[in-house]
């Protein structure tokens, strides 16, 4: 008896293989058989004229703390997604110091954080992993450790390079963390106190996860006018730490830069053909979405979100961050450069009076408040404390369609869920390829684009147990329908459900049911082996 059969299914497996009709059964949340399966089950599921794939891997996520805040989980799920890959861009939850843990909550909280909820009962990796598994999880989690995480824990966002036993101390985390099942290094070189590191100091602790089988993810240092040299650096971590290297997000900012994704994606060809393992992600939207704080010159974060609101609060340092600001509008990387005002909308913000301002563009809200555009954005990081959420129209379509159709390119989300007008990935990121790039535009076949979003994400990160529908796997599955899947969630109005998709299924259990969440919260920590 099993638990359960999916009968005559058009079986996508994850290869990119062509589909092909066959019975799925599980149990014991695992597939146990593939192919024409006799036998009874405590359930069978009739899977005629729908494909059934492996669950949906999302790459690049920022769901650390999500387990806390159970205000709404199946956001993922209902979009096929059963297993993310947190602590990118640099962020993560863990490790963290308490000399520096306040800092970090400040910078986190109302951004990738609910404001409430969260117990920071925790030091390390393990012990976080353990305190989200006691908090039961909707999603499977896989962890990278963050560089920020790292920086903070050992000096706080201080502008300076660290001391030999500062980057000592980022390095033994590192390897603590690595030894605690983290999967490898992330960075985000536009954020603080990432921004503040130079190559070497990411080498150093690169090499350690590479010793223990880590790869490095990385938020480039820039994704506008000098996207080559970021590439270039990122290939150069990759070499010098010898560890592979994923492209968080990978994408050319700003119109003066449109286009050059088809020399980065030559440069990862020639890459990988003299050894380099490097692989990109992408979300297949041509807008981006971050903290609206990121926008400000790396020297006025210095110190973290006490000393920024410090700096705005001051009319002459104000006045030097607009000359500053004018003078390198490319800083580090400044998400407004080439973009309209009416380009930048804000996503979330936590106080009631500013919540008029969610899903509206930073010219329409300077003209209400009677103030310029640049003026709105430092008063509303002064009334929000920076927990200020954008949204940047930043990319050309073409550009995402080049990315998408390289045979290295996998699938994130790089989703943040709040309760204002957060990005529609959010919700409709897997959806929307299946529906949109796949049947309506022809783009991608059926079996790449679940490549990408299956075995190929499975085999980078070293999830060997995901990724393919095979005896022996994990049961994380996904049924659904090729003729009507697609995505709802817009701009204005993002809180929306895709249609399509029947049914999912999560370590053998069914959580999604005939397009509804049954409210199980079967998910696992995933900790790497070995």
């Amino acid at each position: 008896m099993y638990d359960l059969i999916i009968r005559q299914a058009k079986v996508v497996d994850g290869t990119g293989n062509p589909w092909f009709r066959a019975d799925v059964a599980v149990s014991g949340g695992s597939i146990v058989a593939v192919g024409r399966v006799m036998g009874e089950a405590a359930r069978v599921i009739d899977g005629h004229d729908r494909c059934l794939c492996p669950g949906f891997i999302d790459v690049h996520a920022h769901g650390d703390f999500t387990p806390f805040d159970k205000t709404v989980v199946d956001y993922k799920l209902r979009q096929g997604i059963t297993t993310e890959v947190n602590g990118n861009c640099g962020f993560s939850a863990a490790p963290v110091d308490p000399a520096t843990v306040g800092l970090v909550r400040r910078y986190v909280e109302g951004f990738i954080a609910p404001e409430r909820g969260v117990p920071w009962n925790w030091r390390s990796l393990g012990e976080y992993l353990d305190s989200i598994a006691q908090a039961k999880l909707a999603i499977n989690i896989a962890p990278l450790i963050g560089h920020g995480a790292l920086r903070a824990a050992a000096m706080g966002y201080e502008q300076r390079a660290p001391s030999a036993a500062e980057l000592d101390t980022m390095q033994a985390l590192m390897r603590e963390s690595m030894e605690q099942g983290a999967f490898g290094l992330s960075t985000g070189l536009v954020y603080v106190p990432g921004i503040y590191a130079q190559t070497d100091e990411i080498v150093a602790i690169a090499r350690v996860a590479a010793r223990h089988g880590g790869l490095y993810a990385t938020h480039m240092r820039n994704e506008a006018d000098r996207l080559f040299e970021a590439f270039d650096e990122a290939i150069q971590i990759g070499w010098q730490a010898e560890i592979p290297v994923q492209i968080s997000h990978h994408k050319a900012s700003g119109r003066p830069n449109h286009g050059k994704v088809r020399h980065t994606l030559r440069r990862l060809e020639e890459e990988r053909a003299r050894g380099l393992e490097i692989t990109v992600d992408q979300y297949p939207y041509t807008a981006a979405s971050t903290t609206l704080a990121s926008v400000l010159p790396p020297w006025a974060q210095d110190g973290g979100v006490p000393k920024i609101l410090e700096r705005l609060r001051d009319g002459a340092t104000r006045r030097q961050i607009k000359s500053a600001m004018a003078a390198d509008p490319q800083h580090g990387e400044n998400m407004l450069r080439g973009c309209r005002w009416d380009e930048v909308l804000i996503a979330s913000v936590k106080t009631p009076r500013n919540k008029v301002y969610e899903g509206k563009h930073l010219k329409q809200i300077s003209e209400i408040r009677g103030e310029e555009p640049l003026d709105s954005v430092f008063n509303l990081l002064l009334e929000e404390e920076c927990a200020v959420a954008m949204i940047v129209f930043t990319m050309a379509e073409e550009d995402v369609r080049t990315v998408m159709r390289h045979p290295a390119t996998m699938i994130g989300t790089d989703g943040i869920w709040s309760h204002g007008k957060p990005h529609p990935r959010i919700y409709g990121t897997y959806p929307r390829i299946l529906g949109t790039y796949v049947r309506e535009e022809k783009l991608l076949a059926l079996e790449e684009a679940i490549r990408k979003m299956t075995s190929l994400p499975a085999q980078k990160f070293g999830l060997w147990k995901k990724g393919l529908v095979r005896a022996g796997m994990d049961a994380d599955l996904v049924l659904f329908d090729p003729n009507t899947i697609a995505e709802r969630s817009t701009f204005q109005d993002p809180h929306q459900y895709p249609t399509g998709l029947a049914y999912v299924i999560l370590n053998g259990q069914v959580v999604v049911d005939q397009g509804q969440y049954t409210g199980k919260l079967v998910g696992q920590v995933v900790r790497k082996a070995g």
